[in-house]
């Protein structure tokens, strides 16, 4: 059965069949070779079932949120009222694009969405500023990872629903480690710029800076407002992650309105970027609902799970595996079709070893963040090359961005010495998380 299941998404991948179609094939021969009875007669009933939950209707939510501040302009405020902030700094608007997109990652939940605004913004003032390539848009193709870690994240919706997880705690876990981990991407720019001090761009001409950060302020208002809405709705105990989201893109709505951007192209557009990104999304779920159901069915989860614990290794052991595991897997696998995918076999593994699920959450989305940035797949450096004006080579995205996939390693390491990084605020809030 293992054998038959490898070889199947191995084959399909391979012949790059939509991940959907390859999942939905995979659980059909499963069921046809393996299963006491014919499973497909669920189908209807799975599907249904899968996209009639309560939690995925925030999904659509987040990333119209998204669509509508980067189709707005409200982004374009928001990264020029940071600029002033780090014109001290060496590296200026490299901190500036990590900043912009920790901020903008609170208000979206979709690193694409993340990568492609900030970097609409920044990539222009790369040569006109004198930044090293590589080094710049690494830094906005890594930025753009932390909108799945900084709550609200639409990938870990979807990680709560296949795991039976709490949204809130998950968005409690990954709030610190989020913001961390932005710290050392800052880091690992301050760090190459003071060695190669050419890096790091001209002298910005600013006679006093005070003016121009305390003007930019009324622009950083309105993203850590939503923030606000969304995150402190939930754990106020006034909203559930659903209808946080409903208030958070009302929010937005009126926003939007306010500065004068809410027109008819304007809502046309989002609408169409929302219903494309959520179809995507939610026939991947579909699938992966049913060959999960049918691995479950025949036994398929318990067999490997048994025979990973059978190993003997020490659980630090058998983690370090599934982290290398997974840093192979995200370099040839698309983030979501990898989450949705291994999160059913690989996550009885982990509660079996010990480690808390929530915990392993904020672990497993930095992995998918650092299949973002990482070649050939890595869809983030797709998004950054796409919006890149005057063209220019695909490798010095692979160059910028492995500094940071350093950093995404030692954040991982940070996390396993130190796990109340993850779990200190969800014990907080609810304290039956525990470790």
């Amino acid at each position: 059965m293992i054998l038959t299941a490898f070889l199947m998404l191995l084959i399909c991948l391979a012949l790059s069949l939509p991940v959907a179609a390859v999942l939905a094939l995979t659980g059909y021969v499963l069921s046809e070779n393996y299963a006491f009875f014919p499973m497909t007669g669920a189908a209807g009933e799975l599907a249904w079932n899968s996209s009639n939950d309560f939690i995925l209707i925030a999904a659509p939510m987040f990333i119209m949120m998204g669509e509508l501040m980067h189709r707005s302009g409200i982004s374009e405020k928001l990264f020029t009222a940071l600029t002033p902030w780090f014109a001290r700094v060496p590296g200026r608007l490299m901190h500036t694009n990590i900043a912009a997109s920790a901020v903008f990652a609170a208000t979206s939940g979709s690193s694409l969405a993340t990568a492609a605004t900030i970097g609409t913004v920044a990539i222009p003032n790369m040569d006109k500023g004198g930044y090293n390539r590589p080094l710049f848009l690494g830094s906005i193709a890594a930025g753009g990872t932390l909108g799945i870690l900084i709550p609200p994240s639409i990938n870990m919706i979807i990680y709560a629903v296949l795991t039976d997880t709490s949204v809130a705690d998950l968005y409690a876990a990954g709030f610190i480690p989020g913001f961390v981990l932005a710290a050392l991407f800052s880091g690992i720019v301050l760090a190459l710029v003071l060695w190669r001090p050419a890096w790091g761009g001209h002298e910005l001409p600013y006679a006093s800076l005070w003016p121009e950060r305390l003007k930019g302020l009324k622009h950083l208002i309105p993203p850590l407002g939503l923030f606000c809405v969304v995150v402190g709705s939930i754990y106020a105990g006034v909203a559930t992650p659903t209808e946080a989201a409903a208030l958070g893109l009302m929010a937005t709505v009126a926003l939007v309105a306010l500065n004068g951007a809410l027109t008819l192209p304007v809502m046309l557009a989002a609408f169409e970027g929302t219903v494309r990104t959520t179809c995507m999304i939610m026939l991947i779920v579909i699938s992966a609902f049913f060959l999960n159901f049918v691995m479950v069915s025949i036994g398929l989860v318990s067999a490997i799970t048994d025979a990973v614990l059978s190993l003997g290794w020490p659980p630090l052991g058998m983690l370090f595996a599934i982290v290398v595991f997974y840093l192979l897997l995200g370099c040839f696998m698309e983030t979501l079709s990898m989450m949705i995918a291994t999160t059913p076999i690989i996550v009885p593994v982990i509660v079996g070893l010990g480690y808390s699920p929530v915990w392993w959450g904020v672990v497993f989305v930095i992995l998918i963040e650092a299949a973002l940035i990482t070649p050939p797949v890595g869809m983030n450096l797709y998004v950054v090359q796409a919006v890149r004006t005057g063209g220019g080579a695909f490798s010095d995205l692979f160059k910028g961005s492995a500094p940071f996939l350093i950093a995404m390693l030692a954040m991982i390491g940070l996390l396993i010495l130190f796990p109340q990084l993850a779990l200190w605020l969800p014990t907080i809030l609810n304290p039956k998380t525990g470790g």
